[in-house]
């Protein structure tokens, strides 16, 4: 099994920096004591532009993007992973700009041009048969059930645009880390991680 873990924390010396750098130290040690291969990517380290909705990956050069960048690398790596963990700051209910960076590179890229409905909705077809399942861990100053709420959606509704197989959103202040730490082994399992 193979995981990716996506760190999103925008700058080393942003208040969420150190947070986020702990979920991602205490996720990868779970991860290879449970025989997982990880690899960590510090996204804010790479070079990663922003989308430009040129639909290059769906027509000129299908399924990859048009911008050589990082960008492209990690698309390729999360496709081709078991487990995607998301860690990142929550932003008014959503992602980093980091994370969301990369998040938007994926979609074309892993996703086919055309539409069709599935359960109700319509949704772009997967490209690929592998579909991780995605872990989402989020980092707030201080509790804000609204902003968890929102974040709990939108992992789930990028989960089901992405076709994960699972997936698990969990957003909490950084005062409450510890309890993170403490039952991260429940975590993992709600994403569907078992030793």
């Amino acid at each position: 099994m193979i995981a990716v873990v996506l760190n999103g924390a925008r700058t080393e010396d942003s208040p969420e920096a150190g947070t986020v750098n702990l979920l991602s130290e205490v996720i990868t040690s779970e991860l290879e004591r449970s025989g997982i291969e990880v690899e960590s990517i510090v996204l804010r380290e790479k070079r990663i532009a922003s989308c430009t909705g040129c639909f290059g990956c769906w027509l000129r050069t299908p399924g990859e993007c048009l911008i050589d960048d990082d960008g492209r690398r990690v698309a390729e790596k999360a496709i081709q992973c078991n487990l995607l963990v998301y860690l990142t700051p929550v932003t008014f209910g959503g992602y980093s700009s980091e994370l969301k960076k990369a998040l938007d590179r994926m979609a074309c890229s892993n996703l086919l041009p055309f539409l069709k409905k599935m359960d109700g909705e319509v949704h772009h077809p997967a490209r690929y048969e592998n579909h991780p399942t995605i872990l989402a861990l989020g980092v707030l100053p201080c509790q804000d059930v609204e902003s968890e709420a929102i974040f709990e959606s939108l992992v789930k509704r990028n989960s089901i645009n992405h076709h994960a197989h699972a997936y698990s959103a969990i957003a909490h202040s950084t005062d409450t880390l510890d309890m993170v730490q403490k039952n991260v082994e429940s975590i993992l399992a709600q994403a569907g991680v078992t030793q």
